[in-house]
C-alpha cells in the first residue's frame, strides 16, 4: 500500500505524513506543485529524522504521477467528503494507493475522474473535514488492518 498527497499546502501535515508513512512502512507520493518548497523548515521539523526512513516519490504533475500509476497497475482510491461510500466498508489491496486532496482545495476534477474508488470517513454532521494528517492516520490504518486480517480473525 502507498500514499500519495496531491499538491499538498501545509507543510506541517506532510512532514507528519511522511512521518507515519516511515513507520508504517509505506511508500510516499507528492503530486507537485506542493505549495511549499520541500526544504522548508516546517516540513523537516513536522517530519523530523523520520523523512531519512520514508521511500519518497516526487511527481512533477498529475499527468506524470497517472503515466507512472498506469504503468504500474495500481488501484487509485480517493478520499473525499463528496463521496458516498464508507471507507470502513470498502475491500483494499495491498496493491492500492490512497490519495488526499490539497488542504485548501481539495483535487481536480481530472483527479476525481481518474479514481479507481472515492471513500469518505463519516464524521458529525454540520463539520467541514478532519485534518489531512488524521484522515491518513485513519485510512492507512483500517486498510492496513484488513491487508493484514483479510479473515476479520483476532489476536
Amino acid at each position: 500500500m502507498q500514499i500519495a498527497l496531491f499538491q499538498p499546502d501545509i507543510p506541517q501535515n506532510t512532514g507528519t505524513i511522511l512521518r507515519l508513512c516511515a513507520c508504517l512502512g509505506l511508500d510516499a507520493h507528492i503530486i507537485e506543485p506542493a505549495g511549499f518548497p520541500i526544504s522548508d523548515r516546517l516540513f523537516r521539523r513536522a517530519g523530523m529524522d523520520y523523512l531519512d526512513h520514508v521511500r519518497l516519490n516526487r511527481h512533477v504533475s498529475w499527468a506524470t504521477f497517472e503515466d507512472w500509476r498506469a504503468g504500474q497497475g495500481h488501484r487509485l482510491l480517493l478520499f473525499t467528503t463528496k463521496a458516498a461510500t464508507d471507507y470502513r466498508d470498502f475491500r483494499y489491496q495491498s496493491s492500492d494507493i490512497l490519495l488526499f486532496g490539497r488542504e485548501s482545495a481539495g483535487v481536480t476534477d481530472a483527479v476525481v475522474e481518474a479514481a479507481d474508488a472515492r471513500l469518505v470517513i463519516p464524521i458529525k454532521a454540520g463539520l467541514r473535514s478532519l485534518n489531512v494528517a488524521m484522515s491518513v492516520a485513519m485510512a492507512a490504518g483500517e486498510a492496513l488492518r484488513q491487508i493484514r486480517n483479510p479473515q476479520g480473525l483476532t489476536g
